[in-house]
């Protein structure tokens, strides 16, 4: 029953900050776009280094660990297929989701915990704000934005890694590997990794904005819920890449 209450905490916080994203602008409450610009910053401009470098390296260690087994079937010209595949559907939205958490979720838990602890909470709704207008919404709105995009560039770079063995071990040139890339892509590949990418933003923000609310008194308290915010990020980010992964194989069966 706590597991349950404690999606049901997540979807409400979910559930309210899409409605003040999309549907308060409607109804006269337009979202002063400085905040999640500012998010946006925060969450996709200054995590491309650190999810260039993850991606391209797991690209690279993927390729290498594809085609030693490959090789022995006589098959390494399929390696840059493989390769694709695996970015697309899973490595790339996967990796970016467990940077974002690393970065941003955990920023999200200390944030808010941080202004319970002082009492910043209290305060807005004292003054009539809704905290999780003020304080959620910006961060919901630029990860739903900002997560698929990294993701996308996740991709790209991940493809780069598997490329460098394909030129220098498989005796592809990088015209020929991004060919053979091309050719194996579907576009179900694609929106598998956008769908899940939007989805693993989705829980990210609620489960780091959660944690920062359920704060208790004393600034040791951060510390656990930002401890809190990651594992069990991690935990249901997985739990839903294996639900949609299910879903979009159960659909391509049917289809087939």
């Amino acid at each position: 029953m706590e597991s349950l209450a404690y999606v049901g905490s997540l979807a409400q916080i979910a559930g309210r900050s899409a409605h003040v994203t999309f549907v308060g602008p409607f109804q006269g409450r337009p979202i002063r776009l400085q905040r999640p610009i500012q998010q946006a910053m925060a969450v996709g401009v200054r995590a491309i280094p650190i999810a260039s470098l993850v991606s391209y390296l797991f690209g690279l260690i993927f390729a290498l660990q594809t085609a030693h087994e490959l090789k022995k079937f006589g098959m390494i010209r399929v390696v840059a297929a493989t390769v694709v595949m695996a970015v697309l559907r899973e490595l790339g939205p996967l990796l970016t989701a467990i940077v974002v958490i690393g970065r941003s979720g955990s920023a999200f838990a200390a944030e808010i915990g941080t202004k319970k602890v002082t009492e910043e909470v209290d305060a807005l709704r004292t003054m009539a704000f809704d905290p999780v207008a003020f304080l959620v919404a910006p961060k919901f709105l630029a990860m739903v934005v900002m997560v698929p995009v990294l993701t996308v560039w996740s991709d790209f770079m991940g493809i780069v890694g598997g490329s460098v063995f394909g030129v220098l071990g498989a005796d592809f040139t990088f015209q020929s590997y991004f060919q053979q890339s091309l050719l194996a892509v579907e576009l179900r590949d694609l929106y598998t990794g956008l769908v899940k990418s939007l989805m693993f933003a989705i829980v990210i923000t609620a489960v780091g904005c959660r944690e920062g609310f359920a704060t208790g008194a004393g600034a040791e308290e951060v510390g656990r819920s930002t401890t809190a915010a990651v594992v069990i990020s991690i935990f249901l980010v997985v739990v839903v890449d294996m639900v949609f992964t299910t879903l979009f194989y159960v659909t391509s069966s049917v289809r087939g």
